[in-house]
């Protein structure tokens, strides 16, 4: 098989038109340079320089090698800048989970900042239920997962938990209700009340709601269930019940619901940021990481 660096060093000999020429450009002794062209010429099976007074010219066989360590010569040239910008982060796939509340409010913002600061960078972006992330950054389908993350939640060996912001919830009225005038409740205020569900599938965020009014000293009646929280909203200001929804999760708030902040205790979504252990350090997380941090203040 034929060695490329000895290939580079025919063609230096023939550029420079000898062996002399060649190993001073190179920084070898000349019969290094001999050495390297006495291999590679049995490697090669014939004859590749033939002298000429005090120089060296190729024969038709050197002329053909030559040409191709040129051609491999860019080509590693290329490889190298590719691998450079690959390890710099301007290049590759980045594939990242998301939940439906974060991608409204957040995630568009930091993408955009990523197409501005990372435009070389293929994103792969997927919109999941919080709790069905983590397996995707576990099998290596993803690099980042952004999760609802309480404290039973099982962690995944290997990855590494970001803070990326609190999401406090809310409580969501009809306009006429009883406590509507008052700016903050004790969750406790609402137990008697009729409940909007929304989060009716077992998970992080259920667990959360439940968790806070079971603290409160209840369990919610929920009479009605939605799936989404916008709906849930209309369910609110139509009088058939109350519900609790993150503060990310209103978008814009239904014209028939009043918004109050609750304690005693005051539930929060923590959302995090679930990376793979390979992309820890990738500029292109960083970047995107930092973006939603910088979104969520702005909110």
């Amino acid at each position: 098989m034929l060695d490329v660096r000895r290939m580079q060093v025919l063609r230096a000999v023939i550029s420079s038109g000898s062996i002399t020429a060649a190993a001073r450009n190179l920084g070898y002794t000349p019969s290094a340079i001999s050495q390297q062209l006495s291999t590679l010429e049995r490697e090669a099976g014939v004859e590749l320089l033939e002298r000429v007074g005090r120089g060296v010219r190729p024969t038709p066989a050197g002329s053909l090698l030559s040409e191709h360590a040129e051609t491999l010569s860019t080509q590693l040239a290329k490889a190298e800048a590719a691998l450079t910008e690959l390890k710099e982060g301007r290049t590759g796939r980045l594939a990242i989970r998301y939940f439906a509340t974060a991608g409204a409010s957040l995630v568009p913002l930091a993408v955009a900042a990523l197409r501005r600061d990372f435009p070389g960078v293929r994103l792969d972006l997927k919109l999941v239920e919080p709790d069905d992330s983590l397996p995707e950054i576990e099998s290596g389908k993803a690099d980042v997962a952004m999760i609802v993350l309480p404290s039973t939640t099982p962690r995944i060996k290997g990855a590494e938990y970001i803070h990326l912001l609190d999401d406090p919830y809310r409580a969501i009225l009809p306009k006429n209700h009883r406590l509507a005038r008052k700016r903050v409740l004790d969750l406790a205020e609402l137990a008697e009340d009729p409940w909007v569900g929304v989060d009716g599938l077992p998970g992080a965020c259920r667990d959360i709601l439940l968790d806070a009014c079971g603290a409160a000293g209840f369990a919610p009646n929920h009479v009605v269930e939605s799936e989404d929280y916008q709906t849930a909203q209309g369910f609110v200001a139509a009088g058939l019940g109350v519900a609790l929804i993150p503060e990310l999760g209103l978008g814009a708030p239904h014209p028939g619901v009043a918004i109050r902040k609750v304690r005693r205790p005051d539930p929060v979504r923590s959302i995090h940021a679930a990376v793979a252990a390979h992309a820890r350090d990738h500029p292109a997380v960083r970047r995107f990481l930092g973006a939603i941090r910088e979104g969520a203040r702005a909110a």
